[in-house]
Order: structure tokens, then C-alpha cells, then sequence
């Protein structure tokens, strides 16, 4: 896990490193992703400081409560890194709680006559309570009782019912069996477990070295994301040139047909997901979106200019080694072109220098 990794995707969430940041390399589209960018990344044709005036963007005080990491939030980036390596016990000796996944049997019946379809045929099936959707509140029912048990509940079945009409707004009895309760578990992190899992990917050998790090990232996502923030906010842009939005609408259009394609409709059907019927209507519900990726990206060329920022095939390996946590990044390179991989660099070289030039209250 890599929190800069994380905060350069919430930054750009939508804008240019969002394919990047979906892990995967390869991609169908007939869209060039490099158009546009020169080999040093910035835009062709556009000078950003002849359209925006930046705000002091170096010795930004961070205030404390800010940058400053808990043990409680090392603590949970480390369940969410660790929910990779969940397993799962079965849990015999308790009773049921809200919440809790359960593995079950039933058999349903109404007027004492099994119907078809409300058997789960001894196979047993997992529902999760408060999550699973079940009629009436069949589910509610297996609160407190305990794995082995038998034991009826009744229902009433709506008084529609699509999936078959011929129970709606009866009543029903379900005989349950009760095989389990599944309890998620969470792997110990110590020395060895970082050494079996985690020191071909990250790097770390301890289990220390590895809170350390993640509480490190943390800090600097917080303050990478407070300094953005603070400096969009601050900024002033006199106009947007029209061929970065452009960009921006060709790129999620790109998106659309993939979408279509992959899912074997028409594009007008994939518009409709968002209410438009045509690419005028798409461009009009997303505009604001739009406008401000082109924003962002605007900002963080002219704090590059202004610092006089550049990147090099060195920074590029070096963006994917320790932010894509990869060596070898030529399908990027063939998906996405030199001029796209040299913009991702860029703008993780601007953030960089924000944070390196900020001050930690």
C-alpha cells in the first residue's frame, strides 16, 4: 500500500493519473493519451502561467492536527492493507449477532407444501445480516440463535412478487439450519508475516520498519492533500484554454465506448446511465468535471514552470518503482504513450516539492 499513491489518485480522481492508478497496464482504446504533452510532460501550445496566478505555493504552514499521525490510523491503514490477507474461521460456540455472516440451510413451505426455489438442497448458503437482502426479516430472525440449531421462522412474502407470483402475500415457514457462524480473521502483523508477504512488494523486513513507513505516507498524504487544496483555492485563472477540456471530454468519452463495448450496448445506452442520449448531452452533465480537471492541471503546470520543474526517463522509472511498486512499466509506456507517463511523473514531482517545501506546524 502506498498512501502517496493514494493521495495523487484522490487529487486527480478523475483527471490524468486515474488509469494509472487503476493498477492495470494494458488497455484497448483508440483514445492517444499522449496528445498533446510535450516529452518533458506539459501541455504543447500552453504556457500555464499566461493563465493562472499562483498563490505563495512554498513555506505553506501544515497545521499540526493535520500532518500529525495517530497510532489509531496506522492502525487501520493496516486492516485495510491486512483485509488482502484475511481468512476466515467457522465459529461454533456463540450465538448469532447482528451483522455476522452465517452459513444456513432452510427449507420454505406454505400451508405446509414445499415451493420450488426455497430450498438451499442441504448445500448450505452464506447471508450476512443487516447486508444480505431476504423478504420480510427472515434474516433478524437468526439473531441469537446458536450453530446446530433447528428451528422455524415465518415470513410474509410481499404482495408483489415478481419472482413468482404465485406466493406473493402468503404466509411461509422456513425450517433453518443453523452450520456456522464465519469470522473474518486478520493476520498478525510481526516480523515474519512482513518477510513472508510484504518485503517483495514493499520493501520492509520488520514489522516496525513497515508501521513506520505507512505512518510516514499517511503524513505526507494529509499534507499533500491540505496544501492542494489550499493552493486551487487560492489560485487565480483567467480562462481555461479549450483544447485541456476538450482533452478531458475525449478521454471519459473514450471511456464510454469501452464501457459499451465491454458490456454489449450502444453508446447512447451507456449515456443514459447518467441521463444523456447524445455526446452534447454528456459534455453538458459533466462540464463542471470537466473544467475542473482541466483546472488541476493547469495549476500544477504553472507551479512546475514557476519552479522550474522538469522530468526525465529517470524520474519516470522512478514514479513506477516507488509509487507503482514495478521496475518493468512498458505496457504503460505502449498503452499510454511517453508524453502521458512524463505528465504522471511531473505532477508527482509538483506534489513532492509542495510537501518538501511546506512547513509541519
Amino acid at each position: 500500500m502506498n498512501l502517496k499513491k493514494k493521495a495523487m489518485a484522490l487529487l486527480l480522481a478523475a483527471g490524468l493519473a486515474a488509469a494509472l492508478f487503476s493498477g492495470c497496464g494494458e488497455k484497448e482504446s483508440t483514445f492517444d493519451y499522449s496528445a498533446g504533452y510535450d516529452e518533458d510532460g506539459r501541455w504543447t501550445q500552453v504556457t500555464a502561467l499566461d493563465y493562472v496566478t499562483l498563490p505563495a505555493y512554498t513555506g505553506i504552514e501544515v497545521p499540526g492536527d493535520v500532518h500529525t499521525v495517530t497510532e489509531e490510523q496506522v492502525d487501520d491503514a493496516f486492516a485495510d492493507l491486512l483485509g488482502d490477507y484475511v481468512t476466515t474461521q467457522q465459529v461454533l460456540d456463540r450465538a448469532i449477532e447482528d451483522g455476522d455472516t452465517v452459513n444456513i440451510d432452510y427449507v420454505g413451505s406454505v400451508d405446509g407444501v414445499e415451493f420450488e426455489g426455497g430450498s438451499t438442497e442441504g448445500n448450505g448458503t452464506d447471508v450476512t445480516i443487516g447486508v444480505t437482502s431476504y423478504i420480510d426479516d427472515f434474516l433478524e430472525q437468526l439473531i441469537g440463535h446458536k450453530p446446530g440449531e433447528n428451528f422455524d421462522i415465518e415470513v410474509t412474502f410481499p404482495d408483489e412478487y415478481p419472482n413468482n407470483e404465485e406466493l406473493a402475500g402468503k404466509d411461509a415457514v422456513f425450517a433453518i439450519t443453523v452450520n456456522y457462524i464465519s469470522e473474518a480473521v486478520l493476520p498478525e502483523l510481526d516480523d515474519a508475516f512482513v518477510q513472508e508477504h510484504l518485503t517483495d512488494i514493499y520493501g520492509w523486513t520488520t514489522a516496525q520498519q513497515a508501521r513506520d513507513t505507512i505512518r510516514e505516507d499517511l503524513s505526507w498524504s494529509a499534507s499533500a492533500q491540505y496544501l492542494w487544496a489550499k493552493i486551487v483555492e487560492e489560485s487565480q485563472i483567467s480562462e481555461l484554454p479549450q483544447s485541456m477540456v476538450d482533452y478531458q471530454f475525449d478521454r471519459m468519452l473514450d471511456e464510454y465506448k469501452n464501457l459499451a463495448s465491454n458490456y454489449g450496448i450502444t453508446l447512447e445506452q451507456a449515456f443514459s446511465m447518467v441521463g444523456a442520449s447524445t455526446e452534447e448531452e454528456l459534455r453538458e452533465t459533466y462540464l463542471e468535471d470537466l473544467e475542473d480537471m482541466a483546472k488541476d492541471e493547469l495549476i500544477l503546470q504553472a507551479i512546475a514552470e514557476a519552479a522550474d520543474i522538469h522530468v526525465t526517463d529517470e524520474d519516470v522509472a522512478d514514479y513506477f518503482k516507488t509509487v507503482m511498486y514495478t521496475d518493468d512499466y512498458s505496457a504503460f509506456e505502449e498503452s499510454y504513450g511517453t508524453g502521458y507517463l512524463r505528465r504522471v511523473a511531473l505532477n508527482n514531482r509538483v506534489m513532492e516539492y509542495l510537501v518538501d517545501n511546506a512547513v509541519l506546524a
